[in-house]
């Protein structure tokens, strides 16, 4: 995770992921990036704080730009990227499985909330607990 940062950042791991890279042009012509990422991330659940896997299917088309008043000025629903001669591929990457990843990751059921519910546990009792209060 050393190459992908923000992601670490993010308490997300991976045994790994797969990427293609490929150059081309895109359906108007313009010349592009094809980025192709194929993989499971490990996140957290916000719901028990468990470990989430999260499967990542990344497939877009990135039109290079020649300058960031073309992105900025541009006026339809294409995605763009800066040109440089030394565009980072990691920093791409990490940018397109950051925006695949969910905004709040969490299980359909966590296990550990539904057995607490079974028991007949009751969750503020548990924050009492945190907090220094006695369980009700």
């Amino acid at each position: 995770m050393e190459q992908l940062p923000r992601l670490a950042q993010m308490q997300c791991s991976t045994i790994g992921l797969e990427y293609v890279l490929q150059g081309g042009a895109s359906s108007l012509g313009r010349p592009c990036l094809r980025i192709s990422v194929r993989g499971e991330m490990q996140l957290v659940c916000q719901r028990c704080l468990a470990p989430l896997p999260v499967p990542v299917a990344v497939d877009v088309e990135l039109e290079l730009a020649e300058s960031l008043r073309e992105i900025a000025e541009a006026d339809d629903d294409i995605d763009r990227v800066l040109a440089s001669k030394t565009m980072d591929v990691g920093q791409l990457i990490e940018d397109e499985v950051i925006l695949a990843l969910p905004t709040v990751p969490r299980h359909d059921a966590c296990v550990a909330a539904s057995a607490a519910v079974q028991a007949g546990e009751s969750p503020f009792g548990r924050l009492a607990v945190l907090k220094g209060g006695k369980n009700p």
